[in-house]
């Protein structure tokens, strides 16, 4: 045994060492729990397992949170040319990779099939530790199951959750998640801008410890979100909005979102309670409208499935309306007015408020220079801002505009946070993530 000892001064050093810590100690629990049952519980692949005792898992007194979520960013076949509904995989496995907030010592996923054509077939999952590329930890892979059976079948449209399985998730890690899909799909439920490598392979290769000659997708297909069941008082973090929460300008595989410095900066900081931080970012996306396969469906739409659906939600941050602004000159007759924007924005926090959750408005970066950048949008996004600012009808505000933006000429960015003059890189989702003011949670 060895113990890991650190000055409460060094916030870098605390960073780093308190998720770590945390992970050691569910890892020595459940190293424990299969030694005094005689059940290894990391990699088994049943639902039949004993955590506690005697107790099944299925009806311990887990509190369930969501630790990673991905909000389909594809549309339902009605909103898609022909030649757009077709069948994208037969016989393949597909393997996602997908970062984590916080850890825990059971898990289950969420599978969609919202944008299907026809049911969708799942012959078998499972769950790993990803070791590089496309590679698992082996000691880890481990079998979903779905009712107690090891396939399913998703409805047109329709929603599926994993048993739970005993499996240690350390928090701030990468997990792959393997789909073996045997029959043709339809058109596929998917998020596009992952900003993650994520692979696809021919055949069943769900229990494969490496995939062979795996071809590399920048996307996640079906897998929506993964929980962690717990028996504290940890809840969610949603951080909700278009490209610049979804991490466009980011290096990929570095997860280096502002959500993901949020992840870290809260897991790091002795001071404040620990939170999963929930990604439901749409590149793309608008607060009144869609046009395009690409970015998803509105923000009024999307709301229930893409955050109240989620588990243990307790606060929202809502960064989200440039592209209302700027997608009007794109899109002749769909020009927006700062009070049509505002009132969208009253419905989600009405709705938030309904189910007792706090909702926090961020105001919205500068974006001179883009390319559906216009001075008349300008206008309309400081009277946004402006409302943000004012109003008191969210329960708190993140001015990430004050970080962002050049001292110099502030309707930009600050030229060294960007490459496109929208959105911002590593650099400048590090300072919008550092500028938030934590004690907004507490």
């Amino acid at each position: 045994m060895f113990s890991l000892r650190h000055n409460n001064n060094n916030k870098q050093g605390n960073a780093f060492l308190r998720p770590l810590r945390r992970w050691m100690s569910s890892l020595a629990l459940t190293l424990l729990l299969s030694v005094t049952t005689g059940v290894l519980i990391l990699g088994t692949p049943t639902t039949e397992l004993y955590a506690q005792g005697s107790t099944p898992l299925a009806s311990q007194n887990l509190s369930w949170v969501t630790t990673w979520s991905a909000s389909p960013s594809s549309l339902p076949p009605g909103l898609l040319p022909p030649e757009a509904v077709t069948d994208a995989f037969t016989d393949q496995t597909l393997r996602l990779v997908l970062h984590t907030s916080i850890g825990g010592n059971t898990v289950r996923v969420r599978l969609s099939n919202t944008h299907g054509n026809k049911r969708l077939q799942i012959g078998s999952a499972t769950i790993a530790l990803q070791a590089q590329g496309s590679g698992v930890v082996p000691e880890s892979l481990t079998t979903l199951t779905f009712g107690g059976a090891e396939s399913v079948t998703i409805a047109r449209g329709g929603v599926v959750f994993s048993d739970p399985v005993a499996f240690t998730v350390p928090p701030l890690s990468n997990l792959s998640v393997s789909l073996y899909l045997p029959q043709p799909s339809g058109t596929v439920t998917t998020h596009l801008a992952a900003a993650q490598t994520s692979y696809v392979t021919a055949g069943n290769a769900s229990m494969s410890p490496q995939l062979a000659s795996p071809t590399e997708i920048p996307v996640w297909n079906y897998l929506t979100a993964v929980d962690v069941g717990r028996q504290d008082d940890i809840t969610a973090i949603v951080t909700l909005g278009d490209s610049i929460t979804d991490g466009v300008g980011s290096n990929a595989n570095l997860n280096n979102r502002w959500p993901n410095y949020l992840a870290r900066r809260l897991l790091g900081t002795d001071d404040e309670p620990d939170f999963a931080v929930v990604n439901a970012g749409i590149s793309g996306n608008r607060v009144l409208q869609e046009n395009s396969p690409r970015f998803g469906e509105n923000l009024q739409l999307r709301f229930e499935r893409d955050v109240l659906a989620l588990s243990g939600v307790s606060h929202i941050v809502l960064m989200e309306g440039i592209n209302d602004i700027g997608m009007a000159n794109m899109f002749p007759g769909e020009e927006v007015t700062p009070d049509e924007i505002i009132a969208g924005y009253r419905q989600i926090i009405t709705r938030a408020h309904a189910r007792g959750i706090k909702i926090i408005g961020a105001t919205l970066t500068p974006y001179e220079g883009a390319a559906y950048y216009t001075e008349e949008g300008e206008q309309k996004r400081q009277v946004v801002n402006a409302w943000i600012r004012g109003s008191g009808e969210f329960d708190g505000v993140i001015d990430f505009e004050i970080p962002a933006r050049d001292p110099s000429h502030i309707s930009q960015l600050v030229p060294s946070y960007t490459v496109d003059k929208l959105h911002p890189n590593d650099e400048g989702y590090k300072a919008m993530a550092d500028a938030i003011d934590l004690t907004l949670f507490d």
